[in-house]
């Protein structure tokens, strides 16, 4: 099949140009096939730090431990959700940190990430039960549709960082499902 609107020279045929006229046109046409966007820009996304309640009651404190784990999650989040090139992580810009959902008013959280620029946010929190048993609560809100597109309670064993990394593997790869594509 020949490429539209493209006509032969008169004269004898000229194999070369023709040749790189034929491919030129198939990979116009492959670049713009249906099903395929081109070079789809990254959706921005948003990843809030998590709140943190230790309802187990161990004698130990171990806040900075927890504070330093909590603050892993996110950023474990973060580079899950960049690695991709689907999503653009973008930072919240927050008067007092952690910038966490519940560490300022609604208004005024959502008013952070729509400044960020972004049109997705996630956020949360988790919260220790006990020396083995820990459970998230994992929030994603489109600020564009204005709908929340997911809340998933997940729980996960263990009180050190390994868990925390698994967890976050978990979470990411259970928010890439739901986000929608650029």
């Amino acid at each position: 099949p020949r490429c539209r609107g493209a006509r032969r020279a008169p004269g004898p045929p000229r194999r070369g140009a023709s040749a790189v006229l034929t491919m030129l046109c198939a990979v116009a046409a492959w670049s713009v096939a249906p099903g395929r966007s081109p070079a789809a820009a990254p959706i921005a996304v948003a990843v809030a730090d998590f709140d943190y309640f230790d309802t187990s009651g161990e004698v130990a404190d171990q806040s900075a431990e927890h504070r330093a784990r909590v603050a892993s999650f996110a950023a474990l989040l973060r580079d899950n959700l960049a690695a991709q090139g689907d999503y653009r992580v973008v930072p919240i810009e927050c008067p007092d940190h952690p910038c966490t959902a519940t560490s300022m008013s609604q208004d005024l959280f959502i008013a952070a990430v729509r400044k960020a620029g972004a049109r997705l946010v996630v956020y949360g929190g988790i919260r220790k039960m006990s020396t083995l048993v820990q459970w998230g609560e994992i929030q994603l809100l489109d600020l564009e549709a204005e709908k929340l597109l997911m809340r998933r309670t997940v729980t996960f064993r263990g009180d050190n960082d390994a868990a925390y990394r698994h967890a976050a593997n978990f979470v990411g790869d259970t928010l890439k499902e739901t986000m929608p594509k650029p």
